[in-house]
This record gives structure tokens, sequence and C-alpha cells, in this order.
């Protein structure tokens, strides 16, 4: 990747196949995800919003996996009362409010799309 991402298409192009792949599904179960959703660039990566705050941030792992970052903005909130279901267990959590999905395939994805796009409705809804 470029060290300066400047759009969404410029982040695309620097993809390989299989990754851009992963994170086109991944993008349009974002974009899908809640009303009045849009996307732009933060940390160099597409990054989808509510109200103009950061909720669901694509990108790739330092092993170029297709990653997605569920979190509630750029600045900290409290986290005390915050807890969020994940029945498929697919989150991996690094705080209360905030968790990582990789997916290194696009089959790998296709299998757990429906419980990726509830995860994505969800989390748009709880951390509005």
């Amino acid at each position: 990747m470029p060290a300066k991402i400047a759009s969404v298409e410029a982040f695309r192009a620097a993809l390989t196949g299989d990754q851009l792949a992963v994170v086109d599904r991944l993008r349009a179960l974002a974009a899908a995800s809640a009303d009045g959703v849009t996307e732009h660039i933060k940390w160099n990566a597409p990054s989808f919003c509510i109200g103009g705050d950061d909720r669901i941030t694509l990108g790739l792992s330092p092993k170029g996996v297709p990653r997605v970052v569920l979190h509630r903005g750029v600045k900290a909130k409290d986290a005390a009362d915050f807890a969020f279901d994940d029945p498929a267990g697919l989150v991996q959590w690094q705080a209360a409010d905030r968790g990582v999905m990789s997916f290194a395939s696009v089959a790998e994805l296709t299998d757990r799309d429906y419980a990726v796009g509830d995860i994505f409705a969800r989390w748009m809804e709880m951390t509005k």
C-alpha cells in the first residue's frame, strides 16, 4: 500500500485480486448496514460513518489479509456499560467497544456473509 491513500479507488487499485474481492464485498455489506451510511478514507483505508462518525473501518493486516475494525469513532469513549453480542463468534475483541474481523478469502467471507451483514447492521444501530 502507498504511504498516503487519497481515495477509495486508490485503496482498491493497490489490492491484489483476492484482496479486492473481499474488500469490495465488505464495502457492500457496510454500505447496506444502515440508512445514511457514508464512506470516506480514514487511516488510509475505507471507513463507514453514521452522522460523520466513523464506525466500521476496513484495511489490511500486516500480513495483507483484509480486515474490518468495529469501533465507536476516532476518540475513545467510556466503554464501562457497553456490550455487543456476537453470536457467530466472528469478532476478536481488542476492547469492549473495539473488535476486529479478518477474512483471508472470498469463500471464507461468503460462508459468513449473513452473519457479517447482521454484525454490521447491529453495530451501526448500537453505536449511533
